[in-house]
């Protein structure tokens, strides 16, 4: 709690409060009220009652705990790429992905004052990253902080008016700042994918009729050419992979993890197929959920 700003503490201690009184109804998030991530869940959730957390795997717990119904967690976006932790915490989790959600990021500078100059800006640093173009053209010092609103509390705690933040419009408004520029992010179509985590995942016979993904992580025996065997499966069973990406697990650096998306669900005969063909060639694999897929994928 105290690692929030303190423009950021009332807050945070009224959302806890109604999510408290009724966790069936409560979403999770990591920052501060204002956050991409809050307004990722008030997009996706409808009728909730946000709970921010000032980590990643705070959110997670919280859901973990029953002091929330699901978590939205960022995982990764068009500019930045990947959301750091999300492939450890996400496996080691125990929770399962039962949806997912796409929106549009639009970043704004904002400040105390907006005359200027400004020596640095604070923001998470994939909003730095998204903006990194803009902030040096303007000899703009990039600043990490915990999330995006955050900074914005964090700028106006400080009250420092060289300082500037980059976080969503809206957080301007809750800490009282003024901005600077809106659509600071470097491209016009920046996009954020966000993953809906609960403790039990979706059963894959109620996605039936619908265009659906499934994602999991996987480690391949470490012998020659165990990847593509494993890949095999996929190709000649006419499953899409839409994602691969690999991370280390481990000092060792000889046991590489994989995280995949796959369009269909367990319980279609050739998504069968192609996760025995993979399991044959993996040391462990392991099934993350199957949702609805939220964005069709060229």
């Amino acid at each position: 709690m105290h690692s929030f700003p303190k423009p950021a503490l009332a807050m945070v201690e009224t959302m806890r409060e109604a999510a408290a009184a009724e966790p069936e109804r409560a979403v999770s998030f990591q920052g501060c009220p204002g956050a991409n991530s809050h307004r990722a869940a008030t997009e996706a959730a409808g009728d909730y009652l946000p709970l921010p957390c000032f980590s990643f795997a705070d959110a997670i717990d919280a859901v973990k705990e029953k002091h929330a119904a699901c978590a939205m967690i960022p995982i990764d976006n068009s500019q930045a790429g990947r959301v750091a932790d999300i492939h450890f915490l996400l496996p080691e989790s125990g929770l399962y992905i039962v949806g997912e959600h796409f929106m549009d990021i639009h970043h704004a500078l904002m400040a105390t004052d907006t005359k200027g100059p400004f020596t640095a800006a604070y923001s998470h640093p994939h909003a730095l990253s998204q903006s990194r173009h803009y902030l040096r053209e303007r000899d703009v010092t990039p600043l990490s902080f915990a999330d995006t609103a955050g900074s914005a509390a964090h700028v106006a705690d400080m009250g420092d008016p060289s300082f500037a933040a980059i976080a969503p419009a809206l957080a301007a408004d809750l800490y009282g700042l003024k901005i600077v520029e809106h659509n600071v992010e470097d491209a016009a179509d920046n996009t954020t994918r966000f993953v809906v985590l609960a403790r039990e995942p979706l059963d894959p016979a109620s996605l039936n009729g619908q265009i659906a993904m499934t994602t999991f992580v996987f480690e391949v025996k470490n012998i020659p050419a165990a990847l593509y065997k494993a890949m095999g499966g996929f190709a000649t069973n006419g499953v899409n992979m839409t994602k691969l990406e690999s991370y280390q697990k481990g000092a060792s650096f000889s046991a590489t993890t994989f995280y995949a998306d796959i369009v269909g669900t367990p319980g279609d005969p050739a998504v069968d197929r192609a996760l025995e063909e993979l399991a044959f060639h993996c040391k462990e694999l392991r099934i993350l959920g199957s949702y609805r897929q939220a964005r069709p994928r060229g």
